[in-house]
């Protein structure tokens, strides 16, 4: 399904024209009929020739009601372009082309109404001339031009024939799953409740769907659906979509906002955007300045931050920072337009390019300036390259659909990457363009290594008798909430052999555990007073006063003692003989007391306790009453 927007001059004929097409005439405020001018948005539809159903939306042409204009061309397929014979070219005739070209809407046909008002050929030459120079240098400069009558009917079969054949070309409207409709027309009707209207610009529909409305986070259910007045089970992408929506009252909606599955979109208040100053404006865009932002139906207060330079001359292009008044949903590749408050002027527009940056960016920096040309002009693997730069370490499905690639487009994009070295997967599976799996850019994966191995370089030189650092406080050091992450992180670092990892410990490869001699000197008296009592040795809190925790924990590591528990440890070679006399007496007994082991080394129950336990704690033994046995 396709939309068809007009757009034109006052009272050059477009609402007639619809008529005369379609049957309906889109003008339904009561003050448009008694004024016969469009104010407001109007719509209709009609099914073409090859039996496509398209529909229609008409747009005010009067320069006092540009704005409601704005509203309704940001989602059309191609455009009606009308100009009246008996007046030609006129001002709002430019101001309409201007805003076209700028949207680039690619696909129209120019309707030279009025003809029957004419009776010199000569006239409708000259006018249609007039027209094509006008159209020349913008998107409409091969437009076909029709002379019809909306009052006879002529040209019309003529007319409706070239609408079935523009819109035979025009690619259809992506769907990537993440359904986005902004919202034009907001009202309710007795007995159904809340109603809002739009053309869907993504993903699908379906009766019954929670949906959200944005920026206000008002959530409701799809109660019914139609389209052209027809009820439908499921809304496709770039249908004219009326919703009735339960649990929202219609005061809570205004136009604007955006109805979206829930969590699949986030409303900002900056915008990376491309802007082009149309060439007769009045002066131009200064850094600071503050201006008016269409983008889809939404019309925003915002502030202008320019990048690159301090201002934007007539006919210039440039960057911008916007900062929005109101939070807006956009995504990038959306088009948008910028007018000034007062006096009311179209100043230009462009195309977003990121639509979520981390924050304020340096206005004259180079790595700014360089990242945004490569979104607004890289290949697909550039452009689903730098989402993952912005985004960091993510799923491929969250970084696939910031960069609002098609599937074909994503997939051919993703193996590009990855063959080329510059994607790492964190994680192992299948993977395509829709899979979960974490993936992080080269050059970030590359940062957050040297990042790894400063943080634990560092810590072996403050804790030089420590094996390692916690798990957990590394974590900790590189600021990563996430535990999927970080052990996605982690299991990579050891597969490339970045870091070594036992336990709860994690080091550098090659790290040692290297006693001074005078810490070696502490540790050996130590061992003398364990060799001294092997089975019934001094605690670990004594032994932790006499050499400190460090190299205590050293002489653990270097397997100089075996901790058996919080209080007590053992000489390794004592704990080694100790486990070879348990396995001794199971060649004989079937099961061991503490009683019979504690007379066996003539020692204290705190110790016998303490390694038994320690037995059946690592599997060696299990306990069934007062005795042990051996663990088959």
């Amino acid at each position: 399904m396709y939309i068809i927007g007009t757009a034109g001059h006052v009272d050059h004929g477009k609402s007639t024209l619809i008529e005369a097409l379609t049957g309906i005439h889109p003008d339904r405020l009561k003050e448009e009929k008694e004024r016969e001018m469009t104010i407001d948005l109007g719509f209709a539809w009609m099914t073409l020739p090859g039996g496509e159903q398209i529909g229609i939306v008409d747009v005010p042409g009067h320069r006092d009601f540009i704005e409601n204009m704005l509203a309704g061309i940001g989602g059309i397929d191609a455009v009606l372009f009308v100009v009246a014979a008996d007046e030609g070219v006129m001002p709002q005739t430019r101001e309409h082309l201007a805003i076209l070209d700028i949207l680039q809407v690619g696909a129209g046909i120019v309707a030279l109404t009025k003809i029957d008002m004419i009776d010199d050929p000569g006239w409708l030459d000259m006018v249609e001339e007039d027209v094509r120079q006008t159209l020349q240098g913008t998107v409409l400069a091969d437009a076909p031009i029709l002379r019809v009558s909306s009052t006879t009917g002529k040209g019309i079969r003529e007319l409706i024939d070239h609408l079935q054949t523009c819109l035979e070309n025009r690619p259809p409207r992506m769907d990537l799953g993440r359904a986005r409709l902004p919202i034009d027309r907001v009202f309710t009707i007795s007995g159904f409740g809340t109603v809002v209207t739009g053309t869907l610009l993504d993903g699908r529909l379906q009766l019954g769907e929670e949906v959200e409305i944005l920026p206000s986070g008002q959530r409701g259910r799809i109660r019914g659906l139609q389209t052209h007045k027809r009820k439908e089970q499921t809304a496709h992408p770039g249908s004219r979509t009326a919703v009735n929506i339960s649990g929202i009252e219609v005061h809570q909606i205004r136009r604007g906002e955006v109805l979206v599955h829930p969590g699949k979109y986030q409303p900002g208040h900056l915008l990376d955007v491309h802007f082009r100053l149309l060439p007769d404006a009045s002066g131009p865009v200064k850094h600071n300045s503050e201006v008016k932002f269409f983008l889809g139906a939404a019309e925003i207060i915002a502030r202008v931050r320019t990048l690159g330079s301090d201002e934007i001359k007539p006919g210039e292009e440039g960057w911008l920072q916007l900062e929005l008044r109101e939070p807006a949903v956009a995504v990038r590749g959306d088009h948008y337009i910028l007018r000034r408050p007062s006096p009311g002027e179209t100043l230009g527009g462009g195309v977003v390019v990121d639509p979520s940056p981390k924050g304020r960016h340096r206005r004259f920096s180079e790595e700014v300036l360089s990242r945004l040309e490569s979104l607004l002009g890289g290949s697909p693997a550039d452009v689903l390259l730098e989402s993952f730069q912005l985004m960091g370490p993510v799923s491929i499905r969250e970084a696939v659909a910031r960069a609002r690639l098609a599937e074909d487009q994503a997939s051919s994009a993703l193996h590009e990457l990855l063959e080329g070295d510059k994607l790492v997967l964190l994680e192992e599976g299948e993977v395509s363009s829709a899979a979960d799996l974490l993936a992080i850019s080269r050059q970030q994966w590359t940062v957050e290594t040297e990042k790894v191995e400063r943080e634990l370089a560092n810590y072996h030189r403050t804790y030089p008798l420590r094996t390692g650092m916690p798990r957990e406080e590394l974590k900790s050091r590189l600021k990563i909430r996430s535990p999927r992450l970080f052990s996605a992180e982690v299991r990579r670092w050891v597969e490339d052999g970045t870091i070594q990892s036992g336990g709860s410990y994690l080091w550098k490869p090659g790290h040692t555990i290297r006693l001074t001699q005078s810490q070696n000197q502490q540790a050996e008296r130590l061992l003398e007073k364990f060799a001294r009592s092997p089975y019934s040795p001094p605690t670990i809190k004594e032994a932790q006063a006499e050499v400190g925790e460090d190299v205590y924990q050293a002489m653990i590591n270097l397997g100089y003692l075996v901790a058996v528990s919080t209080e007590v440890a053992f000489r390794k070679q004592d704990y080694d003989q100790m486990v070879e006399m348990v396995r001794e007496h199971f060649q004989s007994e079937e099961t061991l007391t503490a009683a019979q082991f504690r007379d066996r080394l003539n020692t204290s129950r705190r110790y016998v306790l303490a390694f038994l336990e320690h037995l059946d704690a690592i599997g060696m033994t299990v306990r069934e009453g007062d005795a042990r046995k051996l663990r088959k």
